[in-house]
C-alpha cells in the first residue's frame, strides 16, 4: 500500500513538472522519444539477430569438425574390427587355442614361426593398434608373448566379465591407462595413457567358451582431436564411454576451473538418451559454453565438443557498442535540429500567447497579425473570431436563461397536469370501492400503473420485471372488454427477472396477441392463454410470447414476415393472398428494429404460427443484468 501511495505521488509530482515545461522543450522530449523507441526496437532486434548469428556460426563450425572427428573414430573402429575378425578366423589360430594337450616341440616352433608371425603383421600392417591378444582358457597353453596368453591372467577384471556376458558380439571398454600384462618389472605404475579396447569371446563351436581376442587402441590415436597438441581455448573435444566417463587432454582443460562442468554433462546425456531433448547452452562462473555432441552408436558412448563461448561474446559485444554509439550520435543530432526548427516554427505562437494574457488581464484587445496559414495563423484567426462575439454571447446568455426559467415552468405545469390525472384515478377508485364494485376498482388499479409506467421514461432498459407488471396491467384493463378473460401464464424464473430488456418491448408484442389472435367467434375455446416463458443458452435469452388463439396461414405468416423484416419502411399493414388486407405488423416491425438498434444485427424477433392453433413469438436478446454485469 505505501509502495503504491508513494508511486502514485512520484507519477503526480512528475505531471506537474512536466505540465510546467514550455512547449518546445516537451516537443524536443518527444521527438527524442519517438525516435528512441525505434532505436531501441531496432538495436534489441539487431543484437538478438547478431547474436543467433554468431552462435549459429560457432555451432556450424565446431559440428562440422566434430562430425569430422566422428568419420575418423568410425575409421579406426573397422579397423580394430577387422583386425579381431582376421585373428581369431585364422584355423590355426583355433586350433592351438583350443588344444587341451600338451603340443610337442615341433608344433610349437611350426606355430610361433608361421602362424604367430602372420598375427603379428596383422598389427604391423595396423601401426594405429597398440595390442593384439587372444586369450585362452586351455590349461596346457604355452603363451607366446606379446599376442597369446592365458586367460587366468584377466579373468578377474570387470571389463573381461562384461565381454563374456555378451556371448560372442562385441564389447568397447575404456581404460585410464594401459598396463604391462607380461609382469616383467616388479612394481611399475602404468603410464596415463588412455586407451580403447574391443573384446570378443571365441566359441568353438558356438556356445562352447574358448578364449577372447582383444584389440587395444591408444585414444590419442583412436580419436586425433581430442588429445591433439594444437591447443584451441575456444572449444575442447571429449569422448564420453557408455558409463559417461569423460576422456579428455588434461592439460589447459575446461573442466580445471569449472567444477559443475562434468557433472552438467552428464545430466544432459541421460536427459538426451531418455527423451531425445539436448540443451547445448551452458553458464558457469561468469562464462558461456556451447555443448555440441553427437552419439557414437557402434560403441555406445559419445563425442562431445564444449565451445567458449568468450570470443564470441567479445565480438558481439564490440558489434553491440559501435551500433549503440550511432544510435546516440544519430539522436543528438536529430534533437539539435529539431530544437533549431521549433525555435522559428513556435515564434508566432509566442506572440499569440502574449496577446492572451493581456486579455486574460483585462487589457483591451487590439488585435494580432501572423504573416502565414498553417495551425497557428487559423488559431489567431480563430482567437480574433471568438474575442469579436464575446459581447454578443453574453447577451444570448441572458437570454437563454430567461427562455430556460419558462422551459421549468412549462415542465413543472406538466408534472402537475399527471399528478392531476393520478389523483383524479384514485379519487375514483375510492368511488368504486364504496359502492363495492371490485372489478372496476382493480382495472382502474391496473390502468393507474400502466399510466405511471408510460410517464416515467427515465431510459431506454428496465428490468424484466418491471415490464412484465406493466403486461399484467395491460392484460387486466383489456379483460374489462371480453366475455372470456385471458389469462396471462408466466415461466420465469426469479432470477431472470433482473435481465435488461427494451422498455416497451414486450407489451406489444402481447397487444397483437389480444387484437389478432381471437375474433370473438370462437365457441371451443374456453380458455384464452398467453404464455411468457424465459430460457437461456449460450449466454443469450430466448423469451416466448405464445398464444392459443386462430394462429395464421402460411401465406398470411409469409406476409407478416415480409413487413416486420423488410428493410424499407412498408404501407401500414400487410396484405394477404385473397388481397384482402389485415392490419398488424407495424408494432413488431419497431419492436424487432429497437433490438437491431440496442443490440446488433444477431437479435430481434422471430414469428412461429400454425393455423387454428397459435402463433408464438420469439424474442432473443443478450444476457444483460440491469446492474451492468454481462454474461456472454
Amino acid at each position: 500500500m505505501h509502495l503504491r501511495k508513494g508511486a502514485a505521488a512520484l507519477w503526480l509530482s512528475f505531471n506537474y513538472w512536466w505540465g510546467r515545461r514550455s512547449l518546445q522543450s516537451r516537443l524536443i522530449a518527444a521527438y527524442i522519444i519517438i525516435i528512441l523507441g525505434p532505436c531501441l526496437m531496432v538495436s534489441i532486434y539487431s543484437y538478438r539477430a547478431l547474436n543467433n548469428t554468431y552462435v549459429r556460426d560457432a555451432v556450424e563450425r565446431n559440428d562440422y569438425l566434430l562430425q569430422m572427428e566422428k568419420l575418423h573414430i568410425l575409421n579406426q573402429i573397422e579397423v580394430m574390427e577387422r583386425a579381431a575378425q582376421m585373428a581369431y578366423s585364422d584355423k590355426e589360430v583355433q586350433a592351438y587355442l583350443t588344444n587341451e594337450n600338451e603340443p610337442q616341440l615341433e608344433e610349437l616352433v611350426n606355430f610361433n614361426t608361421n602362424t604367430n608371425v602372420n598375427i603379428s603383421r596383422i598389427q604391423f600392417n595396423n601401426p594405429n593398434i597398440e595390442h593384439l591378444r587372444l586369450y585362452s582358457a586351455s590349461e596346457n597353453l604355452h603363451e607366446i608373448w606379446p599376442i597369446i596368453f592365458r586367460e587366468e591372467r584377466v579373468a578377474a577384471e570387470a571389463w573381461y566379465q562384461a565381454a563374456l556376458k555378451l556371448e560372442g558380439q562385441e564389447s568397447w571398454s575404456f581404460h585410464e591407462s594401459d598396463p604391462e600384462l607380461m609382469e616383467r618389472f616388479s612394481g611399475q605404475i602404468p603410464k596415463q595413457t588412455p586407451k580403447v579396447s574391443l573384446l570378443r569371446e571365441i566359441s568353438i563351436p558356438a556356445g562352447h567358451h574358448v578364449g577372447m581376442v582383444q584389440v587395444d587402441m591408444l585414444l590419442e590415436r583412436f580419436t586425433l582431436k581430442t588429445y591433439t597438441d594444437v591447443r584451441d581455448s575456444q572449444s575442447q573435444m571429449f569422448l564420453v564411454d557408455p558409463q559417461q566417463r569423460l576422456f579428455t587432454r588434461l592439460d589447459h582443460s575446461f573442466l580445471e576451473g569449472n567444477g559443475a562442468m562434468a557433472d552438467a554433462i552428464s545430466q544432459r546425456l541421460n536427459t538426451y538418451k531418455n527423451t531425445g531433448e539436448w540443451n547445448m547452452h551452458y553458464s558457469e562462473n561468469g562464462e558461456s559454453y556451447l555443448f555440441i555432441q553427437t552419439p557414437l552408436e557402434r560403441i555406445g558412448g559419445f563425442l562431445l565438443n564444449v565451445v567458449s563461448m568468450e570470443g564470441v561474446m567479445k565480438d558481439i559485444s564490440h558489434t553491440r557498442n559501435r551500433i549503440i554509439g550511432a544510435f546516440v550520435l544519430f539522436i543528438i543530432l536529430v534533437s539539435v535540429i529539431a530544437y533549431v526548427m521549433n525555435a522559428f516554427i513556435l515564434k508566432n505562437l509566442r506572440r499569440l500567447t502574449e496577446a492572451m494574457k493581456k486579455v486574460r488581464r483585462g487589457e483591451a484587445y487590439t488585435g494580432i497579425t501572423i504573416r502565414g496559414g498553417g495551425e497557428v495563423g487559423e488559431l489567431a484567426h480563430h482567437f480574433s473570431k471568438l474575442m469579436n462575439t464575446i459581447n454578443t454571447l453574453v447577451a444570448q446568455a441572458v437570454h437563454k436563461q430567461a427562455l430556460s426559467k419558462e422551459a421549468e415552468l412549462r415542465t413543472l405545469h406538466n408534472q402537475i397536469d399527471a399528478h392531476f390525472l393520478y389523483n383524479t384515478l384514485e379519487n375514483i377508485k375510492m368511488l368504486a370501492e364504496i359502492e363495492d364494485q371490485r372489478a372496476i376498482s382493480d382495472a382502474l388499479t391496473s390502468l393507474g400503473g400502466m399510466m405511471r409506467y408510460n410517464f416515467k421514461w427515465s431510459g431506454e432498459y428496465v428490468k424484466l420485471g418491471d415490464e412484465i407488471r406493466h403486461i399484467e396491467n395491460y392484460v387486466e384493463v383489456m379483460n374489462i372488454r371480453f366475455e372470456h378473460p385471458i389469462m396471462l401464464e408466466l415461466a420465469v424464473e426469479k432470477a431472470y427477472l433482473e435481465l435488461e430488456v427494451l422498455k416497451m418491448s414486450l407489451q406489444p408484442i402481447v397487444e397483437n396477441s389480444v387484437k389478432h389472435a381471437w375474433t370473438g367467434l370462437e365457441e371451443d375455446v374456453q380458455q384464452r392463454i398467453i404464455r411468457i416463458q424465459v430460457s437461456e443458452a449460450a449466454g443469450e435469452i430466448f423469451i416466448a410470447i405464445r398464444d392459443n388463439g386462430i394462429g395464421m396461414t402460411p401465406e398470411r405468416l409469409a406476409a407478416l414476415h415480409e413487413a416486420v423484416y423488410a428493410k424499407e419502411e412498408p404501407e401500414t399493414g400487410f396484405q394477404e393472398a385473397d388481397g384482402v388486407r389485415k392490419s398488424g405488423g407495424i408494432g413488431l416491425r419497431n419492436v424487432h428494429q429497437r433490438m437491431q438498434l440496442f443490440y446488433g444485427e444477431e437479435y430481434g424477433l422471430e414469428i412461429g404460427s400454425e393455423a387454428g392453433a397459435w402463433t408464438t413469438v420469439f424474442m432473443t436478446l443478450p444476457k444483460v443484468l440491469l446492474t451492468g454485469d454481462q454474461r456472454r
